[in-house]
């Protein structure tokens, strides 16, 4: 690995998620829980897939996705960085948990009715 920071596994196995989501995932996690601190420097995409044996779309897939969510940032030719923790989640967090909203009282549910499917969805998209 360019960094003891960076440890990515790739599961070949069936069923396992697709090699870009696996990645996406495991940067995710570690930006979340600061084992990639604000501002790291990640590796190129071209770097990363030679190290894990990926294609280089793969890894551009996964990173662009990241970027999407707010957890890196690509600076130009200075290369991708783990964005500000937190900052563009919340922010998406909000607005879509606003649009929820909105879309909810337009379909008649009460708050109630509302935030039980909310919570449904995060238990079977989390297995809480």
């Amino acid at each position: 690995m360019t960094s003891t920071n960076l440890k990515i596994r790739i599961d070949g196995a069936a069923g396992a998620d697709a090699p870009y989501e696996q990645v996406r995932t495991q940067i995710a996690q570690a930006a979340r829980t600061g084992t990639l601190p604000v501002g790291y420097k990640l590796p190129t995409v071209r770097g990363l897939a030679e190290e894990l044996g990926l294609a280089a779309n793969t890894v551009a897939k996964a990173y662009r996705a990241l970027e999407a969510d707010g957890v890196i940032e690509t600076r130009g030719r200075n290369g991708t960085f783990v964005a500000a923790a937190g900052e563009g989640a919340a922010r998406e967090a909000a607005a879509a948990a606003q649009a929820y909203a909105e879309r909810a009282q337009r379909l008649g549910l009460t708050a109630d009715e509302a935030t039980a499917a909310v919570l449904d969805a995060l238990r079977a998209r989390f297995g809480a």
